[in-house]
């Protein structure tokens, strides 16, 4: 009979096309009577969450029960994984590529740990996930098998809080409470976050009688633009009395490309971008200097240094981005537009612009021309320095991209050089409207942002928050996910790779299309180059195995297993061949790591790590902002 009442009420939501359907025409039962498992999935499906990505254990029996049934009637889909990590990323990818929601589930214990760590991804790209995780029953009968061995209460969801907003249902009626803060945190227009909602073990299968008309649906509002109570003309005034005007464009700037390529030519600013916006500005746009920070551009740092007024567009100021607060040493003033009260004011000498990026640009740049400002051209000392700085990279770029080959040490023989790679993969990516690169931790990143033109948001997805090894391989199973497929193109070093291989099972099942490319070089990349920059040797990073990664790969049913090649031009035709492939590539591609200053773009700026903090932080304290 409760099999029987689940699907008819599954069918009713399905058939109407959604929960808030169902209730207005009445074939939903406003008051039901439901267990907690139940009504926590209706919750989410009024929330327009469909797709839950995870693993089953023996704390999550009567959530599952509620997904098989739900999903034999078509209002969900169930995704089983093989990794709690994996599933964080994929949830996190799917989200953050395409915009649908999805929700990770795990058993108690490992499983929870597992996915918790891996949510540290979302939170620090700012992207929204549900982490749905059982937990130790509530009747306190004794210590439950996995919970965290501890005397008090609630361990886990402490753990969770570290990460997260979180919430524990101890009381299956705080269900549209528990909701609500998951929506405000998952849906939050501006800083979006995971939350951790924690489904006590006895709790799931409790019966309870609810109005479903309770349960939340709806996210909060956008902020519109900033407040003008007088910053606008202040901030205005301060950009054009600047002789040099540097804009750090961020992550909370990705929807204002128009109105940043505005301002810039009104107060002959040049651009920085962080590698997570990425496209926000076109590679070409000629007052885009690209990526700046301790793994920066010359021309993106040259801005830095040299800048005298900062305009800096949804920016959190991280370390690596911002030189561990020393990137601008000559500015005196700062206008900060921002959606976060703490990051609009992080900077002294600030002028803070409270509100959405878009919408505050737009009265920032009637303010700038109310005071006479005109669209500058290229000629300004400023605008020839930028375009001077802008010319050494790409000649910086061009030297290596011309020696694509180098003889490699431990391959002992010629393999293509990471710069040469990347840039082949970026070119190809170009040319085909639904690929998406996904970038994971590493040497392939850091070297990925600094290649990258791209020519809109979302042909790059470079996960820099949590650098998380494993992100992009795991990325690739949303590809097969998503409502909307599309073409996924996972570059990874070998050692992130075989922090989730197991996506390759998991690609196969889920049906996804899309390449792993897996750039090896036999060692931690980025690791032991920064072992060598600062102490001249490396440790500890890097092993005697040779792994047959085109073996592996081929060893998995459905799996099209291919070589990169020497040439740039090999490893095109494999990645054409694995664009034709109607299912998941591999492609090995052995590359170089050595002293060969062509062999990668090296550093640019500072860090406050290892033998650099003394002068780092030396510097820092010498500056006001």
């Amino acid at each position: 009979m409760v099999i029987e009442e689940r699907a008819i009420r599954a069918r009713a939501i399905v058939k109407a096309g959604s929960v808030e359907q169902a209730l207005a025409s009445g074939t939903l039962p406003n008051t039901v009577s439901v267990t907690l498992a139940e009504a926590v999935v209706i919750g989410l499906l009024k929330q327009d969450v469909k797709i839950f990505v995870g693993i089953f254990g023996h704390g999550s029996t009567d959530l599952g029960e509620v997904m098989r049934v739900y999903e034999r009637e078509g209002a969900l889909r169930t995704h089983a994984v093989r990794n709690e990590v994996e599933a964080a990323h994929i949830a996190t990818a799917l989200r953050w590529s395409t915009g649908e929601k999805a929700a990770v589930f795990t058993s108690i214990g490992p499983g929870a740990v597992q996915a918790l760590a891996g949510s540290l991804a979302a939170s620090s790209d700012g992207v929204g996930v549900w982490h749905i995780y059982a937990d130790e029953t509530t009747e306190a009968e004794g210590p439950n098998m996995q919970q965290i061995p501890d005397a008090g209460q609630e361990a886990f969801l402490r753990l969770a809080s570290a990460m997260g907003p979180a919430y524990t249902l101890h009381t299956p009626w705080a269900l549209p409470e528990a909701l609500r803060r998951g929506m405000n945190a998952v849906d939050h227009p501006h800083r979006a976050r995971p939350f951790f909602l924690l489904l006590p073990i006895n709790t799931q299968p409790q019966l309870l009688t609810m109005t479903l008309g309770a349960l939340p649906s709806g996210p909060p509002p956008a902020l519109g633009a900033a407040a003008d109570n007088g910053a606008y003309e202040q901030a205005a005034r301060a950009l054009i009395d600047a002789e040099r005007v540097v804009v750090r464009v961020g992550g909370g700037a990705r929807g204002a490309g128009p109105e940043i390529q505005e301002i810039l030519d009104l107060v002959d600013g040049f651009a920085v971008t962080s590698p997570i916006a990425s496209g926000t500005l076109p590679y070409e746009h000629p007052r885009n200097l690209t990526v700046g920070g301790s793994k920066g551009s010359i021309s993106g740092n040259f801005a830095m240094e040299q800048g005298d007024v900062l305009l800096a567009i949804g920016t959190r100021g991280v370390c690596q981005s911002d030189m561990s607060r020393t990137g601008y040493p000559r500015v005196t003033r700062v206008v900060n537009v921002n959606t976060d009260p703490a990051d609009a004011v992080h900077y002294n000498h600030a002028i803070p612009l409270l509100g959405d990026a878009r919408a505050t640009l737009r009265g920032l740049i009637d303010a700038v021309k109310q005071l006479g400002a005109a669209p500058h051209d290229l000629s300004s000392p400023w605008a020839v320095a930028c375009m001077d700085a802008w010319e050494q990279w790409v000649a910086f770029k061009e030297a290596r991209y011309r020696t694509p080959v180098l003889e490699d040490e431990v391959w002992q023989r010629p393999v293509l050089t990471q710069p040469a790679a990347l840039k082949a993969v970026n070119d190809w990516a170009r040319s085909h409207d639904d690929a998406v690169l996904f970038y994971d931790a590493g040497d392939v990143q850091a070297n990925g942002f600094q290649v990258a033109e791209d020519d809109r948001v979302g042909r790059t997805i470079t996960e820099t928050g949590a650098s998380y090894m494993g992100f992009s391989t795991s990325a690739i199973v949303a590809t097969g996910i998503a409502s909307s497929p599309f073409f996924g193109v996972s570059l990874t070093g070998d050692g992130s790779f075989t922090m989730n291989p197991q996506a390759l099972i998991d690609g196969v099942q889920h049906g996804a299309r899309g390449v792993i490319v897996v750039f090896d070089n036999r060692r931690q990349g980025a690791i032991s180059s920064l072992q060598l920059d600062q102490y001249g040797i490396d440790y500890a990073t890097n092993d005697q195995v040779e792994v047959d990664y085109r073996a592996w790969a081929a060893a998995v049913g459905g799996v099209q297993a291919l070589h990169g090649g020497t040439s740039t031009a090999e490893f095109t035709a494999a990645l054409d061949a694995a664009y034709d492939y109607d299912g998941l590539s591999l492609i090995h591609v052995p590359v170089y790591f050595g002293s060969d200053p062509l062999g990668g773009f090296g550093s640019f700026g500072r860090w406050n790590v290892g033998p650099w903090v003394a002068k780092t932080e030396a510097l820092r304290h010498e500056l006001e902002i």
